[in-house]
């Protein structure tokens, strides 16, 4: 099972997300106060949705001083790609608009469930646009090239690919994706692979990862 947590002032859209995702059987979700999440167990995911007067990145600030290792997804109307940004290095693992397909939230929390980060497909497509935009791209990273195949993989992992939705078209076992995100981590630097995304697209690797060898 994944257990979903909802927290939401409003209570009325835990309803909503429990009538939205009823058809996944493996979905157990949970209405949650903020007050409570810090001790609730088991979370898998917490999707966050509104508080009166704060804004989503000061709860989940607060949510991940009292719960560090929790997988959010920020929900609200109207996200804009630059909240979508500053959500994910604030450390959250996803953004979806509530008023996103149903298919969309699925993909968003089986994305997330599996280690990934989740953002709408327009605002990975912006940030890489602007990379190709930008001339002088370097492949190199303190020092330390990508290799061909880490290239293939860094790019699928920032679309929000899993382990698996990586290996199947690259012909290779999930153990070596886990591996080769492994390693581009230690290259880039960074504790973990939500990071080592979010690092990639802030520094336009991306495209420079193309001419690499």
């Amino acid at each position: 099972m994944v257990h979903i947590a909802v927290v939401d002032s409003d209570p009325v859209r835990f309803v909503g997300f429990r009538a939205l995702l009823s058809s996944e059987s493996d979905f157990d979700l949970q209405s949650v106060s903020l007050a409570e999440i810090g001790t609730h167990s088991p979370v898998d995911i917490v999707l966050l949705g509104s508080h009166h007067g704060r804004n989503a990145t000061d709860v989940l600030a607060t949510m991940k001083a009292v719960r560090p290792g929790l997988n959010v997804i920020i929900t609200g109307c109207n996200i804009d790609d630059a909240a979508v940004l500053k959500a994910i290095v604030a450390g959250a693992k996803g953004c979806v608009d509530e008023g996103a397909p149903v298919a969309e939230f699925v993909r968003a929390i089986r994305i997330v469930q599996s280690g990934s980060i989740w953002a709408p497909r327009r605002v990975l497509a912006t940030f890489v646009e602007r990379a190709y935009a930008r001339p002088g791209l370097s492949p190199w990273l303190n020092g330390r090239p990508f290799t061909v195949r880490e290239a293939e993989v860094l790019r699928m992992l920032v679309a929000g690919r899993s382990n698996k939705e990586i290996a199947t078209p690259l012909g290779i076992e999930e153990r070596t994706v886990k591996a080769h995100v492994a390693k581009l981590m230690r290259k880039v630097g960074v504790a973990n692979r939500i990071m080592l995304s979010v690092h990639a697209i802030k520094h336009s690797l991306i495209p420079s990862l193309e001419t690499s060898n």
